[in-house]
């Protein structure tokens, strides 16, 4: 059970942090045309998916 909340409060944060970064980086990269940003986010994804 307390293995399940610490799981649950981690990809919590997780959510924030990919958010936050989504909110902020990812639309000046949009912007600018920077796929390096994109596929770093892309990377992101995958990995907190898993």
């Amino acid at each position: 059970m307390q293995l399940a909340a610490v799981r649950s409060a981690l990809n919590n944060t997780a959510k924030i942090i990919l958010k936050d970064h989504i909110e902020h980086c990812i639309v000046d990269a949009v912007a600018s045309n920077d796929e390096e940003a994109i596929n770093d986010l892309n990377k992101a994804i995958e990995r907190f998916m898993e």
